[in-house]
């Protein structure tokens, strides 16, 4: 079987939360050697989850779990004694990544970066252009050591301009670019619309693709280039729609909701409820869109109720569109008895697109996403065997080999050192000796964060 395409790619990785981090994740999945550079002691926010881990106690993440706090999950409910080498967040989108720990802030850690940086290809960094700037390791510094060298920028806001160095999350970057107000509802203040974290994985991806366009043309031309990937320019292209009708006919776009531009019906509705009397789940819903009137009708037969398709009022798409509000009314009447998965599968039987709207525990149990391989089990001898999700696409002519467990904290701290720089022991545990190298973060540190 051919190779993964990336294979002999080394990329020196230097992101943070989540879009970076996903980047770097693409990057492994396609073959090349991702290495992140952690220090032990700065704080690198949201990574691998640091803050706050003295405090952590098993009752404590069990009662976050039952609560839905995703985000601070652990395998087992359990944080161990290193809550930052188990945090699912981090984990997820770091299998095949390894990690060295270093201080690119202090002289030998700068040395040590600039040594790795000489023996690859890729450097890629989603800080705010202002910390680059101050660690020295801009493109124009990095490429002084590796004229060959990329370096994939993905601040939020780009690199230049007065938003610049504002600090931000993906949720931040969808309220700019008006997606908040886009998919809010009409009869509620914005806030309702909640979190979708949608920007991280659209700017990822973006990244990642950035990336093996900045390969292609160094392996025509033979020159390394800076790549900027702003964070918020790759979502707005997402809303080309709205961009567009402001630009062409000065229409600014409103609240939306679950609306669809022509479509009715076009939305979630309730279903039955669901578990017994312990654990009872009232909030189920299915989402339905019928698109014409042939599947309006199929809609109605599946509901039992013949006479809806009927009813003068909803007799044609602009019809039901312009009462679209009275019929979700109707249509709410006649699915709340239903379970949501069984007229799901009733919908679809008929060619009505419908779903159940599904939570994390759903979608882990997703009969569809099991029967892809989505999910593949991952082992790791500290925290066992656990489901993970799986590549986000499969080619028929190369192999997609097992994946690697995501790293521990420094657990590739000889191979990079040793190995790659050529350190001797002596020089190594010196590293060590210092406090920059490491497989923990230092109590102090811990009790400042």
């Amino acid at each position: 079987m051919p190779k993964l395409p990336l294979e002999g790619v080394r990329v020196l990785d230097l992101t943070v939360v989540w879009a970076g981090p996903f980047a770097a994740q693409l990057l492994a999945e396609w073959g090349a050697e991702v290495i992140r550079m952690e220090p032990l002691t700065a704080l690198q926010p949201q990574t691998r989850g640091v803050e706050g881990a003295r405090h952590l106690t098993r009752d404590f993440v069990r009662r976050e779990a039952e609560r839905g706090a995703f985000m601070g999950a652990f395998p087992d409910r359990d944080p161990g004694d290193d809550p930052w080498n188990r945090r699912v967040t981090f984990n997820s989108s770091s299998p095949n990544k390894r990690s060295f720990t270093g201080n690119i802030r202090s002289e030998t850690g700068y040395e040590a970066f600039m040594r790795l940086v000489a023996i690859s290809d890729v450097v890629i960094e989603n800080n705010v252009p202002e910390t680059i700037s101050k660690m020295r390791i801009t493109y124009e510094e990095l490429r002084e050591v590796n004229p060959r060298i990329i370096m994939v920028r993905m601040p939020g806001f780009g690199l230049s301009g007065e938003y610049a160095n504002y600090r931000c999350w993906g949720n931040h970057l969808e309220g700019m670019a008006g997606h908040h107000l886009v998919r809010s509802y009409p009869d509620m203040t914005l806030d309702a619309a909640g979190e979708s974290y949608a920007c991280d994985s659209i700017a990822g991806l973006n990244g990642a693709l950035a990336t093996v366009m900045a390969l292609r043309h160094r392996r025509r031309t033979g020159r390394g280039q800076q790549v900027e990937v702003p964070q918020i320019e790759a979502f707005v292209q997402m809303m080309g729609v709205e961009v567009l009708d402001f630009t062409m006919n000065g229409r600014v776009a409103g609240a939306m909701g679950n609306d669809h531009r022509t479509h009715a019906p076009h939305n979630a509705y309730p279903c039955a409820p669901e578990g017994d009397a312990l654990v009872r789940r009232d909030d189920r819903w299915i989402a339905i869109d019928a698109r014409t009137d042939e599947e309006f009708g199929a809609l109605c037969g599946v509901l039992g109720a013949p006479g809806l398709a009927s009813d003068e009022r909803f007799d044609d798409s602009l019809s039901r569109y312009r009462r679209r509000r009275e019929l979700d009314v109707e249509l709410a009447a006649l699915t709340k008895s239903r379970g949501r998965f069984e007229l799901f599968e009733a919908l679809q039987a008929v060619g009505v697109p419908a779903g159940p709207v599904q939570d994390e525990a759903d979608a882990f149990a997703c009969p569809h996403l099991r029967a892809r391989d989505w999910y593949e089990p991952i082992t790791r001898d500290d925290i066992g065997t656990f489901d993970q999700p799986g590549y986000l696409f499969h080619l028929d002519e190369t192999a997609m080999p097992p994946r690697r467990p995501p790293p521990r904290l420094g657990e590739d701290n000889e191979y990079v050192y040793r190995e790659l720089l050529g350190f001797d022991e002596g020089e190594y545990e010196a590293l060590v000796a210092s406090g920059e190298v490491g497989t923990r973060y230092p109590a102090w540190f811990l009790e400042r964060v």
